[in-house]
């Protein structure tokens, strides 16, 4: 038997007997010859069929009916790929296939997001729809391959933990043989820990987040781009990695991901060289100025500050990147290290990009006196922190980290104005299928 190719690889089998296998994508039946566009995995393959009885079969065969096609392959500067399939003859693999509520074949589904999101598995059929995952999947393993080339190591912490001390009120609880345990909000506490191992580590899994937002950039389940390293000398060298991480992973993009960025109509981002840096007081300085406002006592950005921020890094630095550093040590976790410089403001810092908070990162503390006082400071008994706590008895580095929301930041590169777009069978307040 012909052993099975993909349609990318019909113009190296031109004039020989071919197999391909796919879905029917669209019939087009004219009046003396017909066309089966087939679609497989690599692309879409032009079947010809001229033989009347063959034509008949063809029409009783559904948009989305499985085959198996065989015949001979000819040069065709007008077909995909400038070669196609003649004299054919096919075989279903499967029993015809039941009508969609859209036409997978037309560039774009012309349907509502409910619509497409509870018929995803099908959906995603179509080259614009899959085309954020395809980036998604080039984009982590460029992630994984900058970390690997820096130095880290790739580790796997639990998803069940039997605290929840990470804003612990927007926490799942599940039942875990008779006791109560939570779905991780992150790795932070474990890949702190793995400094203490590794020096350097990593991590791509899901978190999870309880949290009663109904708006288009919050998911209560998304993949989280994690990484932590040892020996730095502040939050600087931290945000230097987060500079060739996201080369690496528009790199990996424009490299494997070529198709999935022109059925996705997009151009990928420049990186420069060094990400442009404001530190928090002087953002609310220049934001303040250009309103006529005194935001002084603010503790945060809102997301319209967000917004004029990125519109100035454009502006001033040529860039679609930013960097706030400095954030006021009340409005960051308990675990950032203070600024030694400026009593008051941390080494806590935000990526902006394209108008949206992308990453929070920081240095954080290392030493075990440190944490004491500062969960003491908050309030808060050390007691729910004591097996987190016990890390830094035992000789951690300085060290610091960031979290990269997957989904968000393919949103961004697409244009996409809902995260549910871009994410692969999405968990929110409403929605627990498909």
């Amino acid at each position: 038997m012909v052993q099975r190719i993909l349609s990318t690889e019909l113009a190296a089998h031109a004039g020989e007997q071919v197999r391909l296998a796919g879905w029917v994508h669209r019939r087009r039946l004219l009046k003396s010859v017909a066309f089966l566009i087939l679609r497989d995995r690599a692309g879409l393959a032009q079947v010809v069929v001229s033989d009347p009885a063959a034509r008949q079969r063809l029409a009783q065969l559904p948009e989305e009916t499985v085959v198996e096609v065989t015949g001979r392959a000819v040069a065709n500067p007008d077909a995909p790929g400038g070669i196609e399939v003649v004299e054919p003859g096919w075989e279903p693999l499967s029993e015809p296939a039941e009508p969609l509520p859209f036409e997978l074949y037309r560039p774009e589904l012309r349907v509502s997001l409910p619509t497409v999101l509870d018929a995803a598995p099908f959906a995603l059929r179509n080259a614009r729809q899959r085309a954020p995952i395809e980036l998604a999947a080039a984009g982590v393993r460029g992630f994984r391959a900058t970390l690997d080339g820096l130095g880290f190591t790739e580790v796997h912490t639990p998803k069940l933990v039997g605290y929840a001390t990470e804003s612990g009120a927007n926490v799942f609880g599940v039942d875990y043989f008779g006791r109560r345990a939570y779905l991780a909000q992150s790795p932070q506490f474990y890949k702190q820990a793995m400094v203490g191992v590794f020096e350097r580590v990593y991590e791509v899994g899901p978190v999870f987040r309880a949290e009663p937002h109904d708006t288009a950039r919050h998911l209560a389940e998304y993949t989280s781009l994690d990484a932590e390293l040892g020996f730095i000398e502040d939050h600087r060298d931290v945000i230097g990695v987060i500079r060739d991480v996201f080369a690496g992973m528009v790199e990996a993009m424009a490299g494997s991901a070529g198709g999935a960025v022109a059925a996705a109509g997009i151009a990928l981002p420049e990186v420069p060289a060094e990400l442009p840096v404001v530190h928090f007081a002087e953002a609310l300085e220049r934001i303040g100025a250009a309103a006529g406002e005194d935001l002084s006592g603010e503790q945060d950005l809102a997301p319209a500050h967000e917004r004029w921020l990125s519109a100035w890094a454009q502006r001033e630095h040529g860039s679609e990147w930013l960097i706030v550093e400095g954030y006021p040590t009340a409005k960051r976790a308990f675990y950032t290290h203070p600024d030694p410089a400026r009593p008051g403001y941390s080494r806590g810092f935000d990526l902006l990009f394209r108008g949206l908070e992308l990453i929070s990162g920081a240095q954080r503390l290392h030493r075990y006196a440190d944490y004491v006082a500062a969960i003491t400071a908050r309030g808060e008994s050390i007691e729910p922190y004591a097996s987190y706590l016990e890390f830094f008895r035992h000789g951690m580095p300085p060290h610091g980290g960031f979290a990269i929301g997957l989904e968000r930041f393919v949103a961004r590169l697409t244009g996409a104005a809902n995260v549910r777009e871009v994410t692969l069978f999405p968990r929110d307040l409403h929605r627990l299928t498909p």
